[in-house]
């Protein structure tokens, strides 16, 4: 079987969801070319409590975990079928770390649905989550990522949801292209360091601008993820999109393995200045 790409997607505001715009249509374009997975494994940066656990549930429920947004949104359902044995291999592959199974509690959230309900539209690719252990340190994240990188070879596509750059707190909602300056050289260090030396993505901890970028860790840690299954490798991350959103927010993405897009594609996505997505057409 051949090696399932893994994604980092910053997946930004849950209006993505409906609305069509250039990232959102590289997500689109992103599904349509990968090689089709036997089943999905997504970190959300939305599911960040204090254990770690894999969904289990033959039938995810939709969790619409936010407020104050229009109710098409609320609406939304992502009726994608869970995968039991999925969830008991992903137990099988961190241990000896612990990973509980989640029959009945959880689900797939908008860290997930926002960007499948482009990756896959139809819904009818299995989904199973991971949570993210608020409790740990980001080392731990580190080495569960790696743990998770063979499940690869299995058909799974590892989906790493979240934003390298994540402050709601200096969102400016009606300046939708805007990037502060820490945002973009927060933005840009993460860049060189995943192209440079995935494995030691952890010094962008030590960077001037992470407090302001990263002032909780949960947006964050699903790179993490990717990082050490490139670093594994012996591979950089391609960057897919970059972008950024409302001053505080970065779009960026990026690929591990074949995501069916040209070094010439990406880069040309990736050269965009900051705040004008591609659209179909550059991907």
């Amino acid at each position: 079987m051949t090696d399932m790409p893994a994604l980092f997607i910053g997946h930004g505001s849950p209006m993505n969801t409906l609305e069509r715009n250039g990232f959102t249509d590289a997500w689109r374009t992103l599904g349509r070319r990968m090689p089709r997975p036997r089943a999905v494994l997504c970190v959300s940066a939305h599911w960040y409590f204090g254990a770690t656990a894999v969904t289990a549930m033959p039938n995810p429920r939709t969790i619409h975990d936010f407020y104050g947004f229009p109710q098409p949104l609320f609406d939304f359902d992502y009726p994608a079928p869970g995968a039991p044995d999925v969830a008991a291999e992903v137990v099988e592959a961190v241990k000896p770390v612990w990973c509980g199974l989640d029959q009945d509690q959880w689900g797939l959230d908008h860290g997930t649905w926002s960007v499948l309900a482009h990756l896959y539209p139809d819904a009818d690719v299995p989904v199973v989550q991971l949570s993210i252990n608020a409790l740990k340190p980001l080392d731990y994240h580190v080495e569960l990522g790696a743990r998770l990188a063979p499940l690869r070879k299995r058909g799974i596509l590892v989906l790493a949801s979240g934003n390298i750059v994540h402050n709601l707190g200096r969102l400016q909602w009606n300046q939708p292209d805007l990037a502060y300056d820490w945002a973009e050289r927060f933005d840009d260090a993460a860049a060189r360091q995943l192209a440079e030396a995935p494995g030691d993505v952890l010094k962008l901890a030590e960077h001037p601008d992470y407090a302001a970028a990263v002032p909780t860790p949960d947006h964050f840690i699903p790179l993490l993820y990717l990082a050490c299954m490139a670093a594994a490798e012996g591979q950089p991350l391609a960057p897919l999109v970059r972008g950024h959103a409302m001053g505080s927010i970065s779009m960026a993405c990026y690929g591990l393995g074949d995501v069916g897009l040209t070094c010439e594609e990406a880069e040309g996505a990736a050269t965009l200045p900051p705040g004008v997505p591609p659209d179909q057409s550059n991907i």
